[in-house]
């Protein structure tokens, strides 16, 4: 994997983890057999240390690539702020490789149970009832971060 060019933009990894743990959604990229790259919008879970859960339809291009080749790329990016004057953004990114895998079982329901903790605290009851309704028409997979980087401009 590269080192990061613009080293006197990186920020420490907890600042990047603290990035991952707030924002609603990022891009998860994967490789198809066709030797094209997919780069899809996803909400997501992160939890120390460096899991990333997410989950997807039962079938489609993520899941054929993800058969194809478990590697992909993940990326957050926080609100940036133009600063015309400068001909330039403010920004804070945060990107991560890894290796994902599919849960099933009880880690499925599990993995799934995260996003109403992350995303609708107020209706865990709620939640957890749509989510045994609901797990036969979901897969969820876990990404398991090798690599973390955060880079801002301030």
């Amino acid at each position: 994997m590269y080192e990061m060019r613009r080293k006197d933009r990186q920020i420490p990894n907890e600042e990047a983890i603290a990035l991952l743990k707030q924002q609603q959604y990022g891009v998860l990229s994967t490789m198809g057999r066709d030797g094209y790259p997919y780069g899809v919008p996803i909400s997501f879970v992160y939890e120390d240390p460096g899991l990333i859960t997410f989950h997807c339809a039962v079938e489609g291009h993520k899941i054929d690539n993800l058969a194809y080749c478990s590697k992909a790329c993940f990326t957050v990016v926080g609100p940036p702020e133009p600063l015309p004057e400068q001909f330039s953004t403010r920004y804070i990114s945060a990107i991560c490789f890894g290796t994902l895998r599919e849960l099933t079982g009880e880690e499925k329901v599990q993995g799934l149970l995260k996003f109403g903790t992350k995303y609708a605290p107020q209706f865990l009851e709620k939640g957890a009832k749509y989510t045994q309704a609901a797990k036969d028409r979901t897969r969820v997979y876990e990404m398991q971060v090798e690599q973390l980087t955060g880079k801002a401009r301030r």
